[in-house]
């Protein structure tokens, strides 16, 4: 599947191609960080898929709890994380799924670093929903 998106501010673009059944949640605590919140979603790209189309990442390596390092690639002006993939020899872009535009059609298929999952983020289909965000 052919894909597209970038950052908030619009200053990275990219575009890919991607096996839409290869989405996953990440429940480690690292991603929980890096994102703010309670997991991240990724698609994967092979590195001869993946093409930057503007703007250059700024890098932040960061060491996992296996002694891997993984470049996380994010906006310089507004922050956006875009992906992480290996220090060394990339092959595999890990994409962050809120930045694809079709990310509507993105299911994740599986969960990892379930033991770190927060409780309430395993289960929120009983929490109230609202169309958008109420007055204050």
């Amino acid at each position: 599947m052919h894909i597209d998106g970038g950052c908030h501010c619009g200053y990275l673009k990219y575009e890919a191609e991607i096996d839409p059944e290869a989405v996953s949640i990440c429940h480690c605590t690292d991603c929980q960080t890096l994102s703010g919140t309670a997991f991240r979603t990724v698609v994967q790209a092979k590195k001869d898929s993946f093409k930057l189309l503007t703007g250059e990442p700024k890098i932040y390596v960061k060491t996992a709890e296996s002694g891997n390092k993984r470049a996380q690639g994010f906006c310089p002006e507004c922050g956006t994380h875009i992906y992480a993939t290996s220090v060394t020899d990339p092959q595999i872009y890990g994409l962050r799924v809120g930045t694809v535009r079709q990310r509507a059609q993105l299911r994740p298929t599986k969960q990892g670093w379930c033991r770190s999952a927060l409780d309430w983020a395993m289960n929120i289909e009983s929490l109230p929903q609202s169309p958008k965000q109420r007055p204050a």
